[in-house]
């Protein structure tokens, strides 16, 4: 799926923190502390930009907006409504904008290799918390190299989306774990009283009003992530969690099963380009890979209501995922689109249980009624036009959404043979 552009952090016995310590002092003793909870050495000193509010603001939207044209966006968009997730003509880098820059204690930058951190203001501790969180990225970075060994990079996350989720997972999952202890070792009462201020106090009303499968997206590398971490942790300490940056998670699946890890790789998908299929001047506006949580997230998140599917059903449905190609298509004035969703499923029983919630949420989305268009093979008529279809081959599912009957049927006639 299209990525989401990474996010900064929002910003027992305890050991006191001299309260005579500067900021830079203050940075200075958690740099030690996290490297002792990490078992991680710093392998150079890491340098510490300090800016403004307004600077660190201005530094985000340069730093992890600055390659996103109004281009990719809006194909984004395009891609996005198709699977039910936005309306066509939602305004993605306006919301990115206002979100990146809505509370950003301070972050730290992989490609130049630097800290950046608020000057001026109070370190109390939200801001040491967040540089805990933090300085355990310039650590992973100067360890397991982020953007050169283990590829997190625009150009690539654009190409292998699911990878990307699955590696910005353990890397944010590490980095929150870390943060984790640290409040639980090194916190004082000072800095629980003003992290708990900050939080009874703390406003994000552009994140509170994203579209909820945005909401679910944005934690999920920390949430989710956390959890995969923990799971390694508990079963062979940092030592297992380090081999894991060796043996790179592959998907969601991995993260949200951390048990199927590393075994359970994804079954690559390929889908033949369709676009001859369709009228003169349809284009592809994308092609990748759902993934399993975004299955999820578009049975249970969608902008439709009437047409979600509880979290549980959704979680079943899209659980035993195998692996999954897509390819979006719009009309020449973009007011139509047609869609390839071809899935494999570890068992013909997932199958079954996914073209079951499936079903229902097409239904409910087109508001229209299954017809029987075959063996194994279901269809409906859209709403508001267009025609859509699904056939299973035993542990295969594929949905199609296509201009018409006859278009529907040559593109499942191009593809049905794997």
């Amino acid at each position: 799926m299209p990525q989401n552009v990474p996010t900064p952090t929002q910003g027992g016995e305890t050991f006191p923190t001299e309260p005579s310590l500067t900021p830079q002092e203050s940075m200075d003793q958690i740099e030690s502390q996290v490297q002792e909870l990490r078992g991680l050495d710093v392998l150079q000193p890491v340098e510490r930009q300090l800016l403004t509010t307004e600077g660190l603001r201005r530094h985000v939207l340069e730093n992890f907006l600055k390659d996103y044209t109004p281009a990719e966006a809006h194909d984004d968009v395009l891609t996005l409504h198709a699977f039910g997730f936005l309306p066509s003509d939602f305004d993605l880098i306006a919301l990115y904008t206002a979100l990146y820059t809505e509370q950003v204690a301070g972050f730290y930058d992989d490609e130049v290799k630097a800290m950046y951190v608020v000057q001026g203001e109070a370190f109390g501790g939200p801001e040491r918390m967040t540089y805990a969180h933090e300085f355990t990225h310039a650590l992973q970075d100067q360890h397991y190299d982020l953007r050169g060994n283990l590829k997190i990079t625009d150009e690539n996350c654009q190409q292998n989306s699911e990878y990307c989720a699955a590696v910005q997972s353990l890397v944010e999952g590490d980095a929150t774990l870390v943060q984790e202890f640290w409040l639980t070792d090194y916190a004082t009462s000072q800095d629980y009283s003003e992290i708990y201020e900050f939080y009874g106090t703390f406003q994000s009303p552009v994140y509170d009003s994203a579209p909820e499968y945005m909401q679910q997206d944005f934690l999920f590398p920390y949430q989710q992530g956390k959890d995969f971490v923990r799971f390694l942790y508990e079963r062979g300490g940092w030592e297992m969690v380090d081999a894991a940056y060796q043996t790179l998670p592959q998907s969601t699946e991995q993260i949200l099963h951390p048990e199927r890890y590393p075994d359970d790789t994804p079954v690559a998908v390929t889908v033949p380009d369709v676009r001859a299929l369709l009228p003169d001047g349809w284009r592809q506006v994308d092609e990748g890979v759902m993934g399993e949580w975004y299955t999820y997230l578009m049975l249970s998140y969608g902008r439709d209501g009437v047409a979600r599917q509880s979290e549980g059903e959704a979680a079943a449905a899209a659980e035993g995922w195998g692996g999954d190609a897509y390819r979006v298509y719009v009309s020449p004035d973009e007011q139509q689109f047609a869609l390839v969703f071809d899935t494999t499923w570890d068992t013909t029983r997932d199958a079954n249980e996914f073209r079951h919630t499936l079903q229902r949420y097409i239904s409910r989305r087109f508001n229209a009624s299954t017809q029987n268009a075959g063996e194994s093979a279901w269809a409906w008529e859209g709403e508001a036009g267009g025609y859509i279809t699904l056939h299973q081959v035993d542990s295969r599912l594929v949905w199609l959404v296509a201009p018409d009957k006859a278009t529907a049927e040559a593109m499942w006639q191009a593809i049905k043979s794997p």
